[in-house]
C-alpha cells in the first residue's frame, strides 16, 4: 500500500542543516494500523506530511498504491488526497462558518458528489453526532469537533487515514473515546491507519509501533505475520 524508499528530509536554518529523516525504509500494508511515536520535534508530523504529498523529500521516494509521488504534480497530488486519503489533525481544522454537516460533506462537495450531504449525515451519525448536524464548531466541545473531523476524513471512503496526534488536545477520557472510535472505524472499513501519538495505550492497540528518533525509524512492536491460518 505505502512504501518509503531511502527517504530523507532536512531543513536548513542559517548555516545549520537539521536532518529530519535519514534514508528511511518502510512498508505499510493495506488495512494495517501503524502508530509512530517519539520525542517532540523529531519529525513525526513531517513524516505524515510526506506520506500525504504535502511535503517533498530531499531524496528517496514515497510510493502510494504503486504510484510514486515524485512523479505527480500539485494537481495530481491534490486529486490523490481528495480521492484516497483522509487526514485528521490535532487541532481539528474545521471551517468555523460551516455546520458540522457542511464540514463533514466538504471533501465530497469539492469532488462534485451529489450525495455529499447524505453521506456526511450518515457518517456523522456513525461517529455519534446525528443530533448535532446543524451545530457550528464553536458550539461543539473539543471531542465533538474531533468527531466531525474524523467524519470528514472518512466520508469519502479513503484507502488511508493519516492522524496527527488525534487525541493530543483532548482530556484523557475524551481522548480515549476518540481513540476507540478511530480504531473501531478502521476495523469496520479496513482502512489503513497511520497515526502519530504520544498516547502509548492508544499506540499499543495498533498492529505496529514505530519510534522516530535521530532521523531513524525503529520497530518497537513488529508486524504480526499475516496470511497464516487462524485458530477457530
Amino acid at each position: 500500500m505505502i512504501r518509503l524508499n531511502r527517504l530523507s528530509m532536512h531543513y536548513t536554518l542559517g548555516s545549520t542543516r537539521i536532518d529530519i529523516l535519514r534514508e528511511v525504509d518502510l512498508h505499510i500494508r493495506a488495512g494495517e494500523r501503524v502508530a509512530i511515536a517519539g520525542p517532540s520535534g523529531t519529525g513525526k508530523t513531517s513524516l505524515l506530511l510526506l506520506l500525504a504529498g504535502l511535503e517533498r523529500p530531499a531524496s528517496g521516494s514515497v510510493v502510494f498504491d504503486g504510484r510514486s509521488l515524485d512523479g505527480l504534480d500539485r494537481d495530481q497530488l491534490a486529486d490523490l488526497r481528495r480521492d484516497h486519503l483522509g487526514i485528521v489533525f490535532q487541532s481539528f481544522h474545521l471551517v468555523p462558518s460551516l455546520s458540522a454537516l457542511d464540514n463533514a460533506a466538504l471533501p465530497l462537495e469539492i469532488a462534485g458528489r451529489r450525495d455529499a450531504r447524505e453521506r456526511a449525515r450518515a457518517m456523522l451519525d456513525k461517529v455519534g453526532l446525528g443530533a448535532r448536524l446543524d451545530h457550528y464548531p464553536g458550539q461543539l466541545s473539543g471531542g465533538e469537533q474531533q468527531r466531525v473531523a474524523i467524519a470528514r476524513a472518512l466520508v469519502h471512503a479513503p484507502k488511508v487515514v493519516l492522524a496527527d496526534e488525534p487525541t493530543g488536545n483532548l482530556d484523557g477520557h475524551t481522548g480515549a473515546d476518540i481513540g476507540e472510535l478511530l480504531l473501531h472505524l478502521n476495523a469496520e472499513t479496513n482502512t489503513t491507519l497511520v497515526l502519530v501519538t504520544h498516547d502509548m495505550g492508544f499506540a499499543a492497540r495498533c498492529d505496529r509501533l514505530l519510534r522516530l528518533a535521530d532521523g531513524r525509524l525503529s520497530e518497537t512492536k513488529p508486524a504480526p505475520e499475516r496470511g497464516d491460518a487462524q485458530p477457530a
